[in-house]
């Protein structure tokens, strides 16, 4: 659970400062909200997440 906040916060402030620096314009940013939202409803959820915790496992064995 930890992990998924995290992922969140992380996503959120990238969001943010793309929106700060204007390489994404107000649209776009809703646009990319509501994909996730209703990505995370769909069947793709549980393979996204195995895959981001595959990443993040395979990165932390590295250091």
């Amino acid at each position: 659970m930890a992990l998924t906040v995290s992922l969140v916060v992380l996503f959120g402030i990238t969001l943010g400062l793309l929106l700060r620096f204007k390489a994404l314009g107000y649209g776009s940013a809703t646009v990319a909200v509501f994909f996730g939202f209703f990505l995370a409803s769909t069947g793709l959820a549980a393979p996204i997440n195995n895959l981001v915790q595959s990443v993040i496992t395979f990165a932390s064995t590295l250091g």
